[in-house]
């Protein structure tokens, strides 16, 4: 085994899947219960492999492969699981999480899309200094919105914050009410910027699938409202079905392209040519 890139037999080490075994779409939620609740929503269904945080599941819609890894909490475990799925032929990506709204508008229950978001976290840094932007895919972007108003749910788009800390990273007291004083304002100078919520992955998949050319977009269901201090588990089914819905979306665009030989989607596509 090389340790440069560390596999068990052929699987790579952490996400144990090998190359050419997953589908090109992946779905990305840190919770490795949401897996099989994202798959009951496939056509089919089936597990490939788990191990630690990384639970895979492989599926298909509309008779297409499509495919669901946890990535556990954290940019860090994130970085791990784009990296070697990635290596094994994935190139779209969308996380599907929970998040903590920071503007009153947000109730608990609706969804979060990030257009793009602000590196508060140390594995970006990783692989490009912090001047370089976290920006979702367009057209991973686009896929959501629309899946989002197909199904007609409470949406918003917009700009996160991406922490490797839940509690004091995202402006909460410690243990015993310990806080600096950097972190007592940063709830206000983030939503003063119009920054919608608060996660702990966004950043980093968008930094690094940006940089190896990849697809990546992010939907989150709203578990809180921090200015309204209030908590509530809601909105995750929702989610789910947008990120389905959206690589259904994302699967009818890249065939258009082939069909025309573009490698980039644009509306005109959609249209009847004569």
């Amino acid at each position: 085994m090389r340790a440069e890139e560390p596999r068990v037999g052929e699987a790579f080490y952490h996400v144990r899947v090998k190359p050419g075994e997953i589908s090109r779409y992946v779905l990305l939620p840190g919770d490795p219960e949401r897996v099989p609740l994202i798959a009951e929503l496939w056509d089919e269904a089936w597990e490939v492999s788990s191990h630690r945080e990384f639970r895979l599941w492989n599926g298909r819609v509309n008779g297409k492969l499509i495919s669901a890894c946890s990535t556990g909490i954290g940019s860090a475990s994130a970085s791990i699981a784009v990296e070697e799925l990635a290596r094994a032929g994935a190139d779209t990506f969308i996380r599907v999480g929970s998040t903590g709204a920071i503007q009153p508008h947000i109730d608990i229950g609706d969804l979060v899309i990030s257009s793009a978001a602000i590196r508060l976290e140390g594995a970006s840094m990783d692989y490009a200094p912090p001047e370089y932007p976290a920006a979702a895919s367009y057209e991973v972007l686009l896929a959501l919105i629309e899946a989002a108003e197909f199904l007609n749910v409470r949406y918003h788009v917009g700009v996160t914050a991406t922490t490797d800390s839940f509690y004091l990273g995202q402006g909460r007291r410690g243990f015993r009410g310990y806080v600096r004083s950097g972190v007592k304002e940063l709830l206000n100078d983030l939503r003063a910027m119009g920054v919608l919520n608060f996660d702990m992955e966004t950043s980093a998949i968008y930094t690094i699938a940006s940089i190896y050319g990849l697809r990546a977009g992010s939907i989150c269901a709203v578990f809180a409202n921090r200015v309204r201090d209030e908590f509530g588990v809601a909105g995750e089914r929702d989610a789910a079905k947008v990120a389905v819905e959206a690589v259904k979306i994302l699967q009818e665009w890249d065939e258009l392209k082939a069909r025309w030989g573009k490698r980039f989607f644009h509306p005109s596509l959609l249209r009847p040519r004569i």
